[in-house]
This record gives C-alpha cells, structure tokens and sequence, in this order.
C-alpha cells in the first residue's frame, strides 16, 4: 500500500496526432521527476486508421525503454485490449469522438484497479479528449485539461465558445470573409477572419471544437505548453477572467528524437557539419504537411532563384505520393543546386533545428514547431498549412514580432477541394520571404534569439514554468485531500 501522501495522477493523451501526444507524455514526465509524491499512470491509446509512422515508433519506444523515472510512472497500453473497428468512420473528428466513447469502459476499469493500491488525484485529459472526465466524475476526482497549443489560441476559442453559446455566433459564418476582424481579449491585435483557425469554420469540426472548448470550462485547471515570457498578455487576460479555469504554463516541453541515428539522419548530419554557421535554411512542415506537385516545384523554383543554403524535408500530398523526389522536381533544379542545397525526407526536426548550420525555418508554424524554433533561437518564415496555424502564424508575425510573413492566411487543400490557382504560393513570394528570414542581424533575429534564453531559464528552478510546475502539484494534492 502507498503512503498516504502518494498521489496518483491518469493522463490521457489523444488516440492520434503526434503533436498532442508527444508533449503531454513528455509533460508527464516531468511532473514525475518534479515531486516524489507525485506518480503517474499514462494510458495509451492508438486510433490506427488516422495514425502516422512517427507517432507509432514513438508510443512503441515507450513500452520499450523504461524512463529514469519509471517508479513513479508507468504506461499501460489500452491499444491491444480495445478491438475497435473505425472502418466505418471516415471523419477523423468524429472518429476521435466515437473511438474517446468506446474507451471509457477500459479506462474504468484500470483506474478501479488502480484505487485498489493508491489514491488517484484526478484525470488530466487531453484537449479532445474531454469526454474521459465523466469517467473522473464517477470516480469522484477532479480533472484537468492538457492543451498543446498556445494560450492565445485557447483564448480565442473560448472567446468563439461563448460567442456561439450566449450570442448565437455560428463562426463557419467567417469561412469566406476578407473583410471582418474580431477583438479578442487573449490578442493585443484585432485577428482577422483570414487568420482565424481553419477547424474554427468548417462545419465538420468547429462544433466539436467548440464543444471540447466547453467542457473545458469544468476542469479544475488547464496545462498549457507555454511559457509566460512568450505568452504574457493571454496568460495575463486568461487568468483575470473569472469563467475560466486556473492556467498553468510549463513548457517549453522540448524533445530531442530518439531516432537521430537513422542512416538518412547521419546523412544529412554529415551534410549540414560541412556548411557555414546559421547559413542554411531549413523547411520543413510537420507530419501532416504535404504539397501538390504544383507547389512543389513553385518552392524548388524560390530555392534556386535565393542563392541560400537550405535543407527541404519533402513530403508530396497523395495520391501522387512519390518517394524520390527527382521523379517530379525539375532536373536543372537540383543539377544548380547540388553544391548549396539537400533535399531528403522525413528527418528529426529538434536536431535540425540545433545544428548551428541552421539560420532559419520556413515552417507551417505547429505550436510545437514554434517553441523548438524559439529554444534552439532559430528565426522563422510563416507558411501555415492546417488546423489553427493560420492563427499561430499571425501571433508571431503581428502579434509578437518573431517571424518573418510568407503566407498568413494560406488556404490549403488540406481540408478543402481547391485548385492549384486558388492555393499555389508563387515563387516570388517565398523566394522573399527567405531572402527576409535570412538576413544576419535583424531584429526579428535578435528579438527570437533573447527569447531562447528565457525560454531555458523559465523551466530552471526558480524560473516561470518550473514555478507553476509546483503550483499545479500543490493544488492537485490540496484538491483531492
């Protein structure tokens, strides 16, 4: 039997998407290592039809190798106990929402196991996973809600959650709008339509969305993976107001890849230990991030044309997925190229990032992605894709000054059946944006290279995050005594 003052936290991280899981794993064990009467339980989920590769080998890694911490954390993998079937299921929305429905009877089950030997102190859920609170509830702990995004971002959405719920606002309204621009508190800016999240107005998902948002009101707080030094004003504006949960920013929640050691890796190290310092730029956009062969070749073109130094981790959008690069990229691109650039596939993006070759990002500007850029004091080009980077990518270029503009209000065919006119980045476009992103001793650069070194003093004892890492250990244990 545990001592009475061992607490017992369950986490529950989404069944899919690398972003979430990732830094609430990595959370976790940090909590784990923070205090000696705190332990965690992670349950594993995997929705396999909406899964990706670097998501799999992650989870699988952790099964394999057990963390330092590992007596006070454990991972218990649901995965192979659930036998659900999502063939039917083509939504990947409400396909997390039915697969989240289908757990709560195993989840149940392990934390009435668990109440056997320990006290369990509460839930901390997912943002999309806030369903599993009702599981809290019958077990009579409070939840907690983990957000891997940005606090400005979650501000916004319970600026549009009681928008719709107290006003009648229905924000798919904005799909379409060039014109409007919303005051919201978590923002010094007015954020235009353009800019709003594209899962904010598509009526697929911005029900859903809006309804975790909810929810989220209920929870006894929220975790958020950022830092007050970056954030200062939405913290500011979360925290005063009186609807909403308590905030606990601990990040940044920074992982090096276990994978680095791949032979494609080493490759591109060895390439990247032979260029200049903060000479080449790096374009990458996350594991979600695909293109069109039509905008494709409008990025080899920006990249012969800029004379830069880069490193292009490609991904092309299927059905035309083609593993070598050469099959649909001109030739003379990468016979001008050849001395100056390296094109490759998947590759750890933290490593990357730093390499002391590295000047710059063009990135789909994930949260995730932003607070690596900012740790290893990397300055980045926006070039959002998906999901809420439009918002994420007009934070840091008018909101906080921190990266360079090649697209705000990209409309992709991500979701959406668009044409290459209506979607396509010319060029020009991006050739300036990484002329800009590039140059040595500009503000923007020196603006992300003083942020890096609070971002590493706000998770050292006595900084930011650490400090609210001990405030939220303290109310979880004073919260269920």
């Amino acid at each position: 039997m545990n001592k009475p003052d061992n607490k017992e936290l369950i986490f529950i991280p989404l069944p899919s998407g690398i972003g979430n899981v990732i830094p609430m794993v990595e959370t976790a064990k940090t909590l784990a290592n923070h205090h000696r009467s705190l332990s965690i339980t992670v349950l594993i989920t995997t929705l396999t039809s909406i899964s990706v590769p670097e998501l799999a080998a992650y989870t699988e890694n952790l099964f394999a190798a057990a963390p330092e911490s590992s007596q006070r954390i454990k991972f218990i993998d649901l995965s192979k106990q659930d036998g659900y079937d999502s063939s039917a299921e083509t939504d990947p929305g409400m396909l997390e929402s039915l697969f989240i429905e289908t757990q709560k009877p195993l989840v149940r089950s392990v934390v009435a196991e668990l109440t056997r030997s320990t006290q369990v102190a509460g839930f901390v859920v997912d943002m999309f996973c806030t369903a599993m609170m009702d599981v809290a509830d019958e077990f009579g702990v409070p939840s907690y809600v983990f957000y891997a995004s940005g606090a400005a971002y979650l501000g916004l959405l319970f600026h549009f959650q009681a928008l719709r719920d107290e006003n009648g606002v229905d924000p798919t309204e904005f799909a379409n709008d060039s014109v409007t621009e919303f005051a919201v508190p978590s923002f010094l800016q007015s954020v235009p339509a353009t800019s709003l999240p594209e899962v904010l107005v598509l009526k697929d998902w911005a029900p859903l969305l809006l309804d975790h948002t909810k929810r989220t009101r209920e929870a006894k707080g929220i975790i958020v993976n950022s830092f007050t030094e970056l954030e200062s004003h939405a913290l500011k504006a979360l925290s005063t107001d009186s609807k909403i949960p308590p905030f606990y920013p601990v990040g940044p929640v920074i992982r090096f890849s276990s994978l680095c050691g791949t032979t494609e890796f080493a490759d591109v190290s060895k390439w990247l230990d032979a260029q200049p310092s903060s000479s080449v730029v790096f374009l990458c956009f996350g594991s979600m991030g695909s293109f069109r062969e039509a905008q494709l070749k409008e990025i080899a073109r920006a990249l012969d044309h800029s004379g830069v130094r880069f490193l292009w981790s490609l991904r092309k959008s299927p059905p035309d997925t083609c593993s070598n690069p050469r099959d649909f990229l001109p030739s003379e691109f990468f016979d001008r190229t050849v001395e100056r650039g390296k094109v490759t596939g998947w590759v750890p993006q933290p490593n990357v990032l730093a390499h002391p070759a590295i000047g710059g990002f063009v990135s789909h500007c994930g949260w995730n992605s932003i607070l690596e850029s900012i740790w290893f004091g990397v300055p980045v080009a926006t070039w959002p894709v998906y999901s809420e980077q439009h918002l994420n990518a007009f934070q840091l270029v008018k909101e906080l000054g921190l990266a360079v503009e090649i697209k705000l209000d990209y409309k992709s065919y991500f979701y959406r059946e668009l044409s290459d006119e209506e979607c396509v980045v010319r060029g020009e476009v991006i050739e300036g944006g990484i002329r800009c992103l590039m140059e040595q001793g500009s503000e923007i650069r020196k603006r992300v290279k003083d942020l890096s070194e609070k971002s590493k003093m706000a998770i050292l004892k006595g900084g930011s995050s650490y400090s609210f890492m001990d405030r939220f250990i303290n109310d979880v244990i004073e919260n269920c005594t």
